[in-house]
């Protein structure tokens, strides 16, 4: 089957969530067969799966839908079987050349699809007279089918055509066998960030953004670190948030906090290899849309920890819980202390450690990974193609 896959906002060159899973899901319906062309936003072409092709746009995201009579000839030359588009506010373009063709549609949606009331984009929305809440509505109905973790995020007219999907963690890549305790690669980063061999380790990969909650883990951290002295916390990844954090460490005198930066996706998996705990504090209290959608995010950090074996410490809001099971355990939502408990239980307990870590790996590989996302998109789209 030829797919075209739109992804017209989401820069290929940059190491971030929706890169990784536009790779990702390119990756995995090549690997089932299926001929893919990508279109996204990026200046490199590094290269290819074979069975996939790439083109790259320069346009900025904001101007996501000037790409359109671009997609519309593509579509007109190649001829896809289906088309699929991740969705953005200011995009569209293969919904309008699928819709324009004739050829069935899938569109993804990683995010709210209309902004909660009171956003920036809700008060430019109303100033244009609703204009974008009618064109996010018009590709809802022009999609042949919707996929997205929690069907809120769709206008309620069109989440009859919503199959919920969760995204994933590329469990080859992420993969504990790799990285035996004592391997080379965990002796090195524990070398590179001080960290003295033995020494449990705390770990949280993720963007610096309030709801992420990084500063409940340091908050928490600040009482695993009065009772298990040689305890380090490890905060891998960068945002806005950063200066903040670091203010809150130096302010407030916490020590045995690295911050690792911002690393090379590749280098994900060693990282979370050197921790003893991985954990995931999301605060949606912080960010207006969870509150207003519900978590409607499929987090990879929780996957991508789960998969490489490491017991996943998270926030008790749906669906967290049911995802997490018995690979973790869930604290409530902004409350330090209990999370602090939490991880201060584990730490000391390796027997159950083990057993969440290998609950946790077997779980994703079983459901949560790229390979058996893939292999429901592969079944949806023979369906839509008949």
């Amino acid at each position: 089957m030829k797919v075209l896959y739109c992804a017209l906002a989401i820069d290929m060159d940059r190491a971030h969530g929706g890169a990784t899973h536009v790779t990702e899901v390119t990756n995995g319906l090549t690997a089932l067969g299926h001929e893919v062309w990508v279109v996204a936003a990026g200046r490199q072409r590094r290269g290819g799966t074979p069975g996939s092709r790439r083109t790259r746009v320069t346009t900025p995201p904001a101007l996501a839908w000037s790409m359109t009579p671009r997609v519309c000839r593509i579509v007109q030359v190649w001829r896809p079987d289906v088309v699929m588009e991740r969705y953005y506010t200011f995009a569209g373009g293969g919904i309008v050349a699928a819709h324009g063709a004739g050829i069935p549609s899938l569109l993804e949606v990683n995010a709210p699809v209309v902004d909660p009331p009171g956003s920036r984009k809700d008060r430019v929305d109303r100033l244009s007279g609703r204009a974008l809440t009618r064109w996010a509505t018009l590709q809802c109905q022009w999609a042949t089918r919707i996929v997205t973790p929690l069907a809120t995020t769709v206008p309620a007219e069109a989440r009859s055509k919503v199959v919920a999907l969760h995204w994933g963690a590329n469990t080859e890549r992420f993969d504990p066998t790799h990285y035996p305790e004592g391997s080379e690669a965990i002796a090195r980063l524990r070398s590179c960030y001080g960290i003295a061999a033995g020494a449990p380790v705390i770990g949280f990969v993720g963007s610096f953004r309030p709801w992420h909650g990084a500063a409940d883990a340091v908050r928490a951290f600040r009482t695993v670190r009065g009772t298990i002295p040689d305890a380090r916390l490890l905060l891998v990844g960068d945002g806005p948030e950063r200066a903040a954090l670091e203010s809150l460490v130096a302010g407030e005198g916490i020590t045995g906090v690295t911050f690792a930066g911002a690393v090379p996706y590749a280098e994900v998996p060693a990282h979370l290899a050197v921790c003893t705990v991985a954990v995931a504090p999301f605060a949606p209290r912080m960010h207006a849309p969870l509150r207003h959608f519900g978590f409607y995010w499929s987090p990879l950090k929780v996957f991508e920890a789960m998969a490489m074996g490491v017991p996943i410490v998270t926030t008790a809001v749906a669906p967290l819980p049911d995802v997490v099971g018995d690979a973790g355990i869930c604290v409530p939502e902004g409350e330090p202390v209990a999370l602090a408990q939490v991880l201060i239980g584990l730490l000391h307990d390796r027997e159950r450690r083990d057993a969440m870590g290998a609950t946790g790996r077997a779980r994703v590989v079983s459901e949560y990974s790229w390979q058996a996302h893939c292999r429901h998109l592969d079944a949806l789209l023979r369906e839509m193609v008949g």
